[in-house]
């Protein structure tokens, strides 16, 4: 992690000293499409993201709760599963999702996106139709260009209208490896 955000949790740290574990853990992932930023809640994963570590930091502390600190016994299971599926040993997540930073119109986009079959894709004409909005086709992929918890809540599944893969947060490269993850384990 940056120094900065090193700090950050120091001092956050220091308001639960002793046995109070933190209300969010906070950490990162460094796996096969790059660094992901992991945030976890009591309701589950409230972040893996391609963003920046203090901007992840910074919008968790203010739109999710502000007793932010490093804990590895919430983060690991995660970290666990990341690993097993980039390894191709897993299809689909455990990992409770909270979709706390996300709004309500992306919150049910990324509800039909978590339904896309393991190695399987679809379009976002076929989302917006699924959540009876089927010219939102925008706003669709906004939501999915925002969604704050990405290979978990699968966006890399929804490819253009065109079949090509698109836009995604991590990268055109990682959206393509994780495609092929999935298409050599389908």
């Amino acid at each position: 992690m940056s120094g900065d955000l090193d700090a950050l949790l120091r001092v956050t740290s220091d308001t639960y000293r002793g046995n109070t574990p933190p209300d969010i853990a906070f950490g990162t992932y460094d796996g096969a499409v790059g660094r992901l930023v992991l945030a976890v809640t009591a309701r589950g994963l409230v972040s893996c993201s391609y963003e920046d570590e203090n901007v992840v930091f910074e919008r968790v502390a203010k739109q999710v709760g502000r007793l932010i600190g490093s804990d590895a016994r919430r983060l690991d299971p995660v970290r666990r599963e990341l690993d097993a599926y980039f390894s191709g040993r897993l299809r689909a997540f455990s990992t409770r999702v909270d979709l706390a930073l996300a709004t309500p119109f992306a919150r049910t986009v990324l509800q039909k996106t978590m339904a896309v079959p393991y190695g399987t894709t679809t379009t976002p004409g076929r989302i917006g139709e699924l959540i009876g909005r089927p010219r939102a086709l925008r706003a669709v992929g906004n939501a999915l260009g925002a969604n704050p918890v990405c290979v978990i809540v699968p966006c890399h599944r929804v490819v253009g209208e065109d079949g090509e893969p698109g836009d995604y947060a991590g990268g055109a490269a990682a959206k393509r490896h994780l495609l092929t993850i999935e298409r050599r384990g389908a």
